[in-house]
């Protein structure tokens, strides 16, 4: 089992208990001895000489669990009666549903509402389909799109499977943005499937979030949509990652003493996040990049380039990076690395191969649900450690970027998202740590910060109207309970 319990295997026991002093202490020091870390005890019922308790228990694992349940029943005494997985028992049902903002109580309201006076309304947007954005859900509202092909570190699970991280998304989006986001998962895995699609739900979206769909297919799927839609099109498995990592670096410079462009640095994983990773690496002034895939670093050199075998995105990444060609194994290629960046899979990275890296090394291993390298076994090489999980400090976590984003694309009515913008969402976020807080263990915000979405949204939506992007002013804003700030005044429909 892992080190740390976690809140993803929170377990409900209920346990019975004999009317003896001292019993439920005896039960909850069981329970800490086998790893367990108690949380909730509640008393469901008591007579008869027994009683009914619920103890939620974090624990590191489903094998953990077992050696917690038996830990109990050898309590003389104690019994387990039944469990629950907390983690399941959330997703029941879904995590998300639909609730109308105006009461439909009386013939008037649903005359207003639909039928008859909804047509007025249709017709206005007919008339001007721009209007659409004022009298529909399209002013905020986005679409998750993904076909399940690369979820989280699961990979190719499927649409159905996908749908619980879709919901999840959507939950965020909601949270921290105020935006209502639908999950439209695609049995399919075509790229022209997937494009058209898109391009025909648009109409009742005002932005679209890519997830989880694999490389290479997601950055074409990304670039045909941008070039044939007007409303924002991110990809969040590239463009969120790279922000919250460049937002993350900036201020671990800070504390390293480190200016950008003298840092060297090690990618492992060549997919959606690490590209993009490095292109806005890159455009932040980085130079001294060297990129590893399953079959090592990548250069000029190496047999899948020279054979033209190698796909157009990862060609692009040979160009533009490892100038010196540096060969073999992730762990053969990090002597001398201010920073590393795992965006691949779990414990691909040995822990004492950090022992060659620069002083004061740098790491952000964010492959979920387990980094490239365990943070225990790292601690001793590094000075900055930083993982995707919400259950170590310094999570780099896409939430920090992509609700602050497309709040501010929708307040501005951007039809894109460009690279400055991403690059002004960076800058937001690192900036929410002040210089006199920083520290090893806090060089980014936390997800529930709720200062980051609005300085987000607002940094995006100033750099869309500063490059002559944004076509509308604020219109929407962050919702605050049933209450939305900055909404616009109405249009009666004739002008």
């Amino acid at each position: 089992m892992s080190a740390t319990p976690s809140a993803q295997y929170r377990l409900n026991i209920r346990v019975k208990l004999e009317d003896s002093q001292g019993i439920l202490g005896l039960v909850t020091t069981a329970i800490g001895e086998a790893g367990g870390m108690v949380g909730a005890v509640d008393l469901v019922q008591a007579g008869d000489g027994h009683s009914l308790r619920d103890i939620v228990v974090d624990a590191s694992g489903p094998e953990h669990w077992d050696e917690i349940l038996a830990a109990i029943d050898a309590v003389a005494g104690a019994e387990v009666i039944d469990t629950t997985d907390r983690t399941f028992l959330l997703h029941v049902g879904g995590k998300i549903e639909q609730h109308n903002k105006h009461p439909l109580k009386t013939r008037d309201d649903l005359s207003m509402a639909y039928t008859p006076g909804v047509a007025r309304v249709s017709l206005a947007i007919a008339d001007d389909p721009d209007k659409a954005f004022q009298y529909t859900i399209k002013r905020n509202t986005v679409a998750v799109v993904s076909d399940g092909t690369a979820v989280l570190g699961l990979g190719d699970i499927g649409p159905r499977a996908a749908m619980p991280v879709m919901e999840g998304k959507c939950c965020l989006f909601k949270e921290f943005a105020g935006v209502d986001a639908f999950p439209i998962c695609l049995d399919t895995k075509d790229a022209d499937e997937i494009v058209e699609t898109v391009k025909r739900i648009a109409p009742g979206f005002g932005g679209i979030n890519l997830e989880d769909i694999s490389a290479p297919r997601c950055f074409e799927i990304e670039d045909r949509l941008k070039a044939e839609l007007d409303i924002p099109i991110f990809h969040d498995d590239q463009h969120g990652t790279a922000v919250v990592v460049l937002a993350a670096l900036l201020n671990a410079v800070k504390l390293t003493g480190r200016e950008l462009k003298d840092l060297d640095v090690l990618v492992i994983g060549l997919g959606a996040a690490g590209i993009a990773v490095t292109k806005i690496l890159l455009a932040a002034g980085v130079h001294k990049i060297v990129g590893a895939d399953s079959r090592g670093a990548l250069h000029t050199r190496r047999e899948d380039y020279v054979d033209g075998s190698m796909n157009t995105i990862k060609r692009w990444f040979a160009e533009s990076t490892n100038p010196e060609c540096r060969a073999g194994a992730p762990a053969e290629v990090i002597d001398g690395a201010d920073l590393l960046i795992g965006v691949s899979g779990a414990r691909v990275m040995p822990a004492e191969a950090l022992a060659r890296m620069n002083r004061e090394a740098m790491v952000f291993a964010m492959a979920n649900p387990n980094p490239e390298v365990n943070p225990e076994e790292a601690a001793p090489y590094v000075r900055i450690m930083a993982t995707g999980r919400s259950d170590y400090p310094n999570q780099i976590n896409n939430v920090l970027c992509f609700p602050g984003i497309f709040r501010g694309a929708l307040d501005v009515r951007a039809p894109t998202i460009t690279e400055e913008m991403k690059m002004a969402a960076a800058r937001a976020i690192a900036e929410i740590v002040d210089e006199r807080e920083l520290r090893e263990d806090y060089i980014i915000p936390s997800v529930f910060n709720r200062d980051v979405a609005p300085a987000v949204a607002a940094a995006v939506a100033e750099q869309a109207r500063a490059a002559g992007v944004a076509l509308a002013g604020q219109e929407v804003g962050f919702a605050h309970g049933d209450t939305l700030t900055g909404v616009s005044a109405p249009d009666d429909g004739h002008g």
